[in-house]
């Protein structure tokens, strides 16, 4: 049996160690640290948490609720370990930083067949199978093998991360459908200002309060990218002279063109989500809610991502990889965690867990099929899949990436309520259906972490 190389022992890496461990494959298991370390990590543990230390909400009518359980029914050890570490944090799923570190580590140790080996891996090796796992801190040489493999143009060491709504959540008295100058469908959403309000806008967006850049994140503001605060600092008319032109959108309503227009761009095929067209920010989180809901048609908008602009490595997934995550030009290598595009622990850790069984299935000569559509997962992966590879940016788990339901339901809440059923229930057939059962067992328990 071939062995698999996994480059990179975070919540993906170990993820996908956990399932290749109990499909009975010998697993290589490469981590850099403590041999090269980065500005971020402190610790030598492995699935080491830099950033915030929740995985997200639990409640089954959220989107990082469903995919919980989600992984929780696909055996998932960054779940188990976290129930295990948890701190009190409401309805999230919070973990003690250390312990959880120091719990993955030991179950790693402890799963047959994985030898773990602390050494950098500077380029993806020559022959497969290997699946690349590692995270927005990938190093310098593995990055330029990745880009070696990909194209430089399809993989960033960067994200510059525009906020999305839901369709649902807008006031189309407001909003109006058109293109510039009226070429082609009316495809992009048009907000419209007046010079009152623009003036009250750029107000708000030169007053929010910013997140601060850590030396590790220190990255450059290319034109095509800029946040539109330093769009706003650059001058008051600077941005009404860049993303929020408004000529040649005439509001058909009134017949004129507005003072400044914000335009917001279709997300997904079933037009559940929209994108706020060069709004990339490092606002915080509260006060891109706040400021932009001052956006004409906005003012109930519910943000099912958020902006940013921070260090990131990944690359154009919906351009590179295959259904089962492999490289299309390289298919005995396999990519998982936030490297393909997905945001927050949780979605890496599911990755991770989808690349261990399509490496399994490869290795086992069986067909892989991904999870259905209509599972939190699923929809993760449809969005790593299908969207538009020239506008690629990562997200996050939402109701938005799911098809919609067959029955229209009134209520938001009973809506989310049978799409959080419909997800559960579909994840639990295809499980059953393609026999992975044995495949997902949990992992050993960690011997006492201290």
């Amino acid at each position: 049996m071939d062995t698999v190389t996994i480059i990179g022992a975070g919540l993906a890496g170990c993820e996908a160690a956990r399932v290749l461990s109990a499909a009975n494959i010998p697993v290589r298991l490469v981590e850099m640290r403590p041999v090269r370390t980065t500005a971020a990590h402190k610790t030598d543990d492995l699935a080491e948490i830099v950033c915030s230390n929740s995985l997200g909400s639990t409640v089954l009518h959220t989107g990082k609720g469903v995919l919980l359980a989600e992984m929780e029914s696909l055996g998932s050890l960054v779940v188990a370990a976290a129930t295990e570490c948890s701190v009190p944090a409401g309805k999230s799923l919070a973990v003690d930083r250390e312990l959880f570190g120091r719990h993955m580590t030991a179950a790693i140790a402890n799963l047959p067949g994985v030898e773990l080996v602390r050494e950098e891996c500077a380029a993806v090796p020559d022959q497969g199978p290997v699946i690349v796992a590692t995270g927005p801190l990938t190093s310098d040489a593995l990055g330029e093998s990745i880009a070696a493999l990909t194209g430089r143009d399809r993989l960033a060491f960067f994200d510059a991360i525009a906020p999305i709504v839901s369709a649902e959540s807008l006031d189309h008295d407001v909003i109006y459908a058109a293109t510039r100058y009226g070429r082609g469908d009316p495809d992009f959403l048009n907000c419209p200002f007046t010079e009152e309000q623009y003036e009250a806008f750029i107000d708000a967006i030169l007053a929010g309060e910013k997140v601060p850049t850590k030396e590790f994140e220190q990255t450059p503001y290319f034109e095509g990218c800029m946040p539109v605060e330093v769009m706003a600092e650059r001058g008051r008319r600077t941005l009404a002279f860049g993303p929020m032109r408004p000529v040649g959108l005439d509001d058909p309503r009134t017949g004129r063109r507005p003072h400044a227009v914000v335009q917001l761009r279709r997300e997904d095929r079933h037009g559940q989500l929209y994108n706020l067209v060069g709004f990339q920010t490092k606002l915080k989180y509260g006060e891109q809610k706040r400021v932009f809901s001052m956006i004409p048609g906005l003012q109930n908008a519910e943000f099912v991502r958020l902006g940013s602009v921070h260090r990131n490595t990944f690359i154009a997934a919906p351009a590179l990889l295959a259904p089962d995550l492999s490289l299309r030009s390289r298919p005995d290598v396999w990519f998982a965690g936030q490297i393909t595009g997905v945001e927050g622990y949780a979605e890496s850790a599911a990755v991770g867990i989808m690349a261990g069984l399509a490496v399994a299935c490869r290795l086992g000569d069986r067909a892989f099929e991904p999870p259905p559509a209509s599972s939190m997962l699923g929809g993760a992966l449809g969005y790593l899949r299908d969207a538009d590879p020239e506008h690629f940016q990562p997200m996050n788990v939402n109701f938005g990436l799911l098809p919609p339901l067959e029955k229209h339901i009134k209520g938001k809440r009973e809506r989310r309520d049978a799409l959080s059923l419909r997800a559960r229930e579909h994840m639990q057939a295809w499980i059953a259906e393609h026999d992975f059962a044995e495949w997902l067992r949990a992992a050993p328990s960690a011997v006492d972490a201290g």
